[in-house]
């Protein structure tokens, strides 16, 4: 006796050809949400403890993305555009960032500026992802540029899990 096909199990058919997660641009702007999450957690939070777990999540996310960013998605931006105007303004603010990001890691809830250098952070970050999602900024470029971005989100997604990895899970 046959039995007739549902729409599930249409659905679960491996010989659909699989679409990429996240083209690169998502995989930056999911990340980016992320980071913006964990910092309103981080402002909220009142114990010691918890700040000092949210920063280091927001440290360890940073240094991954600043790192895929850098060795995938810019090289790739730069080909692709010739906008070094851009491209190096991105690269001069992910350094502010990894500063702030040592002294942070490197301190704790209750140090001298301590919260101050989250805070700042903060502010640095929300100014960097303003000015690669905006309307002509880096991500509208790219998505007009001959950027392959679902094959370069699948590089970046391959990197992140490698250093994910070796940086701990959050």
């Amino acid at each position: 006796m046959a039995t007739a096909r549902t729409s599930e199990d249409t659905r679960k058919s491996p010989a659909r050809k699989a679409k990429p997660e996240m083209d690169a641009i998502q995989l930056l702007k999911a990340d980016h949400r992320q980071v913006e999450e964990w910092f309103e957690e981080f402002e909220k939070a009142k114990a010691d403890r918890k700040r000092e777990i949210l920063a280091h999540k927001i440290c360890t996310a940073l240094t991954v993305h600043t790192q895929i960013e850098e060795e995938i998605f810019y090289p790739a931006f730069l080909e692709a555009t010739g906008d070094e105007d851009m491209n190096d303004e991105a690269y001069v603010e992910h350094q502010g960032a990894k500063d702030l990001i040592a002294q942070i890691e490197a301190g704790k809830p209750g140090d001298d500026k301590w919260d101050a250098k989250v805070t700042v952070l903060s502010e640095m970050i929300k100014h960097h992802v303003h000015e690669e999602e905006m309307r002509d900024g880096m991500f509208a470029k790219a998505k007009k540029s001959s950027m392959d971005l679902d094959e370069i989100g699948q590089q970046m997604a391959a990197r992140k899990k490698e250093l994910m990895k070796n940086a701990g899970k959050l």
